[in-house]
């Protein structure tokens, strides 16, 4: 199961059945089941999705991977293409081997000069190809921090700048439009370094509503933002003054189209797919699904009430989906993502008969969890242990408090990544 905790959690039949839909919605999103439904070769011709590409020209194939889902995707590159495949680069988040293609480790959310360094290698890689060449690039969520290729300002500026975004309040849009102009491989240039090879773009999107541009910061696609909108998101956060940064030289991303007309870029996976997945499942179960929202936004801390008034008003048997971002403001020291300050603020107003599941799809909440699990037993355990719910969200310590009470949600690295995910459901 892709919950190693699945035992331990469900403890009531509300928690079973919550989490089983947990359960179908990541499975249906599984990165290597996805590039193979996606991608097939027939002799000399290569489909992507529904369209065909012929290779009978195509004198040498290359694989480039960056994000949280690089790894298992060129995996399965691999088994596809099999010795198609000359050679390839992965800047992932974790470790890993692969046959014909080197594995780079990066850090996230921030990057490091590990980063810089390995994205180095993909720069130079890219540059040598020739017009003959074609490269499969595989673009995820975690792209951004790993694509870090400052100049004119330094990386430690840049550490600065996302953690204080972060930590603001900032919607992933607005990040990862000044993410753009802070890094030479971001917002295109990817697409300019590979020029005049053919790209091809595998896209699996961790942003909201999926815009292509922002996923990873959109390193094969023209970018449609400038050095202008960047500056007025930094002014609106006062994000120079506080993080005592007198000026910053940000990079102008490359507009000519030239770069841009031999590449394609294909969406492989969204939270769409998981969230139908989570309503069929909930069918399946005599239960009524309702897709609330596959782009939500917000503070976590104010949707997890509003979620649980919202179920309040359905009718017994229902069950809530969402898929989106929220947003965490840090105001305290504590330890925790959105997910678990979502599920946490839920368990103020939760009652009988009603749960709640926040989580990550990438099985990452900021911490080695994935999300939490809300409900009346949370809120007996919370009372028995002596623990103050408003207090550890008044500190942004909602890892500690679901790891007092064992309500944690625990995947490990799913080797996925789509957004984050909500279930609430209602006996």
């Amino acid at each position: 199961m892709k919950i190693k905790n699945f035992k331990d959690l469900a403890v009531s039949p509300l928690r079973k059945t919550a989490l089983e839909i947990a359960e179908a919605g990541l499975d249906a999103i599984d990165t290597k089941n996805a590039i193979k439904k996606n991608v097939h070769l027939e002799k000399d011709f290569l489909f992507i999705k529904n369209r065909k590409y012929s290779l009978l020209n195509i004198k040498r194939i290359f694989i480039v991977g960056i994000g949280k889902c690089s790894l298992e995707a060129a995996a399965a590159l691999e088994e596809v293409l099999g010795d198609k495949i000359n050679a390839g680069i992965v800047l992932c988040v974790h470790q890993g081997e692969l046959n014909r293609i080197k594995v780079f480790k990066g850090t996230h959310p921030l990057p490091s000069r590990q980063n810089v360094e390995a994205t180095g290698e993909i720069i130079s890689f890219l540059k040598a190809l020739e017009k003959d060449d074609l490269v499969i690039t595989v673009v995820s969520g975690g792209g951004s921090a790993l694509l870090s290729q400052p100049k004119g300002f330094s990386l430690e500026e840049e550490i600065k700048i996302i953690d204080f975004l972060l930590k603001s309040g900032a919607d992933i849009q607005q990040i990862n439009t000044v993410r753009k102009h802070l890094s030479l491989a971001r917002g295109g240039f990817l697409a300019e370094y590979a020029y005049p090879a053919k790209i091809i773009s595998l896209v699996f999107s961790d942003v909201p509503g999926h815009p292509m541009e922002f996923i990873a910061s959109g390193p094969t696609m023209m970018d449609t933002t400038s050095i202008t909108d960047a500056e007025k998101i930094l002014n609106k956060y006062k994000v120079l003054k506080n993080c005592g940064i007198e000026k910053i030289n940000f990079i102008e991303t490359p507009k000519d189209g030239k770069y841009f007309k031999n590449a394609d870029n294909f969406l492989i996976v969204s939270n769409k797919i998981v969230l139908d997945e989570m309503a069929s499942a909930a069918r399946a179960k005599g239960l009524m699904p309702v897709i609330k929202s596959a782009d939500f936004s917000g503070e976590a801390r104010i949707l997890g009430e509003k979620i649980i008034k919202e179920l309040e008003k359905e009718e017994p048997k229902t069950v809530l989906l969402y898929g989106g971002e929220s947003t965490v403001k840090v105001r305290g020291k504590g330890r925790g993502g959105r997910n678990q300050e979502l599920a946490l603020s839920a368990l103020k107003i939760v009652d009988k008969g009603q749960a709640l599941v926040a989580f990550n799809s990438d099985g990452r909440d900021n911490s080695d969890s994935a999300g939490g699990i809300c409900d009346i037993i949370t809120k007996e355990k919370a009372k028995n242990l002596g623990l103050d719910a408003n207090k550890f969200l008044k500190d942004n310590d909602s890892y500690t408090f679901f790891s007092e009470t064992g309500d944690f949600i625990f995947t490990g690295d799913t080797g996925s990544n789509v957004s984050d995910l909500i279930i609430a459901i209602k006996e």
